[in-house]
């Protein structure tokens, strides 16, 4: 449930998000865009504007990567040891959670999610993912190596930060996905530009603001709010940037992958997903019911990881759909400020447009809607949870990724693990899955066999960032978290001393 937070607090930020635009942080400095642009913020719950913000552009990137590379080559930051770089961040995860109401309520307000969602998934999740990487600061080593060269040697590899990280970041967790972004390669020793989506630019304005108070030097975080095909191309075209680490669409992702040959920076990127949920006749439907129905309506499906497939033992169909719906239908759909609201808006017009469009193609193409499938009246952006029955591969509403509260459930009959997967694993994506059973056999059988980054057996949380992430097949390339998503912001290098 949606908790209460003070309403003099977002009075108070709403004052100030209307006093004028959030600036660009570039080089320790806050500022407006070089052109003067501005992007009006529209509250999707509302479809009002109700701030602005600095739009950037390629000269404003320039100034950014310019400031980035000044700090990592020679500034302040190469100076800056593993030790004090965790010290700031640990202040950086203190300050964040010193200011989680303001920065919770930016979030709702300029996404849609529910407060409580944005406290503790935002928020939370943002100082978790600080602390964790701290602590990888003081342990990023090589390793001896005894060569196979005849004579004696001394043999060694170090790894090194890759230099400048352009790291751009989508609209539906925007916080803790550019904390995300950053925390790794400020533990790698690397200096970043962020820039966030133009749908959601105001909490990264705030994320600066508390960066500055950390005490990090100037130049080695720098916050470009503006559009993708002018800023967030030019940062992907500089020739002084290292390496790009994107989350978003697959589409943008190949664009980002043919435009990073300029220089051949490295890239690590996160994309989209259709993800499959199997609950089989022996699960706990108690647990798995709820935990499928909020897999796909949580944050109105806006997760890349969303379970948008879910695949069900035909003696449990009947059951499971019944659940699923009931728990719709009991959803509180509202403004994310709102006390006890549980699912908020889509982030857009556009986004709705295309929610409702997968909507109608599913019904045209052969699907029932077991509940849902409409707009809501009234302002905002808002589409009731929706539950697709008798969808099939080869529908557009299976295939595709819809980025919306709508799920597609489909049955199967013998527990048999390879055709169950291969089911599981068809069309282009391979992100996350859940598994659900008492079996663990048949659970870690079908684990062995699903094409995915990710696979949960009998729930598990959201992203830990202890865990790595990534996908198969089209949902990105390299893993973010874990030792594997810090070593991804580093070079190996290999040295040799002959004796």
């Amino acid at each position: 449930m949606n908790a209460p937070f003070s309403p003099e607090a977002l009075t108070a930020l709403r004052a100030e998000l209307a006093s004028g635009a959030r600036p660009l942080f570039i080089d320790g400095v806050f500022g407006p865009a070089a052109a003067g642009a501005t992007i009006d913020v529209i509250d999707p719950a509302t479809g009002d504007v109700f701030a602005t913000a600095a739009c950037g552009d390629a000269g404003d990137i320039d100034r950014a990567v310019q400031a980035a590379r000044r700090a990592f080559d020679g500034g302040a930051w190469p100076a800056t040891t593993p030790a004090m770089r965790a010290r700031l961040m640990t202040r950086l995860a203190d300050l964040i959670e010193a200011h989680g109401e303001r920065i919770a309520l930016t979030e709702s307000l300029d996404n849609g999610m529910p407060f409580m969602m944005a406290k503790f998934g935002g928020v939370m999740g943002a100082s978790e993912q600080l602390r964790y990487n701290a602590g990888w600061a003081t342990k990023i080593t090589g390793e001896t190596v005894t060569p196979s060269a005849p004579g004696e040697w001394h043999a060694f590899s170090r790894r090194e930060p890759v230099g400048v990280v352009g790291a751009i970041v989508p609209w539906n967790f925007p916080f803790v996905m550019a904390v995300a972004k950053i925390a790794p390669a400020l533990a790698a020793g690397c200096t970043v530009v962020l820039k966030p989506a133009e749908q959601t630019p105001l909490s990264a304005v705030i994320l600066a603001e508390l960066i500055a108070e950390a005490g990090f030097p100037a130049g080695v975080v720098n916050i470009v709010n503006g559009y993708g095909q002018t800023a967030g191309a030019a940062l992907v075209d500089h020739p002084l940037v290292d390496k790009i680490t994107f989350t978003g669409s697959t589409s943008v992702g190949k664009a980002i992958v043919r435009a990073a040959t300029g220089n051949l920076k490295r890239v690590t990127l996160e994309l989209g997903g259709k993800s499959p949920v199997v609950i089989f006749a022996d699960a706990d439907l108690d647990k798995a019911i709820p935990a499928a129905a909020m897999g796909i309506f949580g944050n109105a499906g806006q997760i890349c990881a969303a379970g948008s497939r879910l695949f069900v033992h035909d003696s449990v169909y009947d059951r499971v759909v019944e659940g699923i719906v009931a728990r719709a239908g009991s959803l509180r759909v509202g403004n994310g400020q709102a006390p006890g609201t549980e699912m908020g808006p889509l982030v857009s017009q556009v986004q709705r447009d295309r929610v409702m469009g997968y909507i109608a193609s599913g019904a045209d193409e052969g699907a029932t809607v077991a509940c849902g499938g409409q707009r809501l009246e009234g302002p905002g952006y808002f589409v009731q949870p929706t539950v697709l029955t008798g969808t099939m591969a080869g529908m557009k509403v299976v295939d595709e990724e819809i980025f919306g509260p709508v799920l597609c459930v489909m049955r199967f009959g013998e527990d048999d693990i390879d055709t169950i997967a291969a089911a599981a694993n068809e069309g282009s994506y391979g992100l996350s899955s859940s598994i659900w059973t008492r079996d663990m056999s048949n659970g870690l059988r079908l684990a062995n066999r699903l094409k995915a980054g990710t696979v949960r057996i009998n729930g598990g949380g959201g992203v830990d960032p202890a865990l790595p992430l990534g996908g198969f097949k089209q949902s990105g390339w390299g893993r973010e978290n874990g030792r594997a998503g810090v070593e991804a912001f580093t070079e190996l290098k290999s040295v040799t001393v002959a004796l």
